[in-house]
């Protein structure tokens, strides 16, 4: 049974260190109104199409994707663009042993978090008989690595392997030069297949959409309008390559129209994205905690971690303000950065994410008739016991001290509970986003580089 994410923000109510419930009762209605105007008023102006200047852009259709591509399912049938996408996923399945993704940021960083937190780990170690017959998934695109490129090729070698290639524009260099070079060797391995063996996903116009159009791609995939990079996870950009993987894309489309439902009708103190917005927005503004850590608790979620710091980092990270978001895997981490969560600087905030389950059987620690570890007092525990105490044990410390932390708990890393993740952190940083006073949309910062990029290589 799909369960609800929940956000426990009783690790906040700290004396002296921390916020207060009167304080969040305080912001309760601006949360409310936010949430209203991602809702309602910025659904109309879409529609519409007459957006204010002090909107512009606005790319806030993601809130709408999850209920529209399962409403068209249900009534188009095959016609309709989930249908399309599960088609196109079956055909790269029975055609390939691998499929190369290129993208970057938000082209690639949704599909990466799916694919670790859905599937074995290990996936691509797997036998093909041991993945239930779906290719080996890998992602370049996003970076200018000459060595980890090479590597990739040899890989492929001697495999039978095709390309999702994903931006909205087709112009971002490092997503297009790799496209080059992977064409190159696809047409040289599979002269005449090339048109089956790439598939795009691109905005309507573009160089991405007018080369796809001269390869003759027999599939191809559209980012919605009004939904920019980072907030893509939810469309053919993320939905694409999950259905490659064999993850069961209408529970993630399920998972987040559960999370629209409840954004939509739950009061602050009772809604996950309101209460979670409202106290990092308490304690960033009264604490001065701009440094937010979002401290997962399986290593299966650090993709989704470093989903979320994109998401955040370009969202919010304007006009002087912004929270930094930094991804920490627990208890990896707690060897390096516990001591600075705890004695450091009052700086940051600590978010938990972690699951109320597991997806296979538990292991438990072993007895030794010599005991020279010691551990035999721990022989018969679940490894799961470890974890939680570890859990339990790093927020008292942090309590102890007068440290802020949020909890946020899913019930597994399961298609549907990422589904939920996905649509609570984007609509969390939108609201976020009008607490600020800052459009949430938009990110002239990378733009810039990408203009100084293009100067310095004489690019026109």
């Amino acid at each position: 049974m799909n369960q609800p994410l929940s956000v426990d923000l009783s690790g906040c109510w700290l004396d002296g260190h921390g916020i207060t419930q009167a304080q969040f009762s305080q912001l309760a209605e601006r949360l409310e109104n936010a949430r209203d105007e991602t809702t309602v008023t910025d659904v109309q102006l879409m529609q519409s199409g007459q957006i204010p200047v002090e909107k512009q852009p606005l790319d806030g259709r993601f809130y709408q994707l999850p209920e529209l591509l399962l409403e068209g399912y249900r009534e188009a049938g095959s016609s309709s663009e989930l249908a399309r996408i599960l088609s196109a996923a079956r055909q790269l399945q029975d055609s390939s042993e691998a499929v190369v993704v290129l993208g970057i940021g938000g082209s690639y960083m949704g599909a990466k978090a799916i694919l670790e937190g859905c599937c074995e780990p290990y996936f691509n170690e797997l036998s093909q008989q041991e993945r239930g017959g779906r290719p080996r998934i890998y992602f370049e695109g996003n970076s200018l690595d000459n060595d980890a490129i090479q590597a990739l090729f040899a890989r492929l070698s001697g495999a039978r392997w095709s390309v999702v290639v994903i931006s909205k524009s087709g112009g971002t260099l490092e997503t297009s030069v790799a496209f080059r070079l992977f064409l190159e060797s696809l047409e040289t391995q599979f002269p005449g297949e090339v048109c089956q063996r790439v598939v795009p996903v691109t905005g309507a116009e573009g160089k991405l959409d007018s080369l796809a159009q001269d390869l003759n791609c027999e599939s191809v995939f559209r980012v919605p309008e009004g939904v920019g990079g980072r907030f893509s996870v939810l469309s053919a950009v993320g939905l694409l390559p999950a259905a490659c993987m064999g993850v069961d894309i209408i529970q993630l489309l399920k998972g987040a129209a559960a999370m629209n439902e409840t954004f939509r009708k739950m009061p602050a103190d009772q809604n996950p994205v309101l209460q979670y917005v409202g106290a990092a927005h308490l304690l960033e503004t009264t604490r001065g905690m701009d440094i937010r850590v979002l401290s997962v608790w399986s290593k299966m979620l650090e993709s989704a971690g470093l989903w979320y710091d994109q998401l955040l980092a370009e969202s919010l990270g304007k006009a002087g303000i912004g929270a930094t978001p930094v991804t920490a895997v627990n208890t990896r981490d707690l060897h390096s950065r516990a001591q600075q969560h705890r004695e450091g600087r009052r700086n940051k905030l600590i978010v938990n994410v972690m699951t109320r389950s597991i997806r296979t059987d538990r292991l438990s620690v072993p007895e030794r008739y010599d005991d020279q570890d010691e551990l035999n007092q721990l022989a018969g525990r679940p490894v799961t016991d470890l974890l939680m105490a570890a859990y339990e044990g790093t927020n008292l410390a942090l309590r102890e001290v007068g440290r802020p932390v949020i909890n946020i708990e899913l019930e597994s890393t399961d298609a549907f509970s990422l589904g939920q993740y996905f649509q609570m952190m984007m609509l969390a940083t939108v609201v976020e986003g009008r607490l600020l006073g800052i459009n949430p949309y938009g990110q002239p910062g990378v733009e810039a580089y990408k203009k100084n990029m293009r100067s310095l290589l004489g690019i026109v």
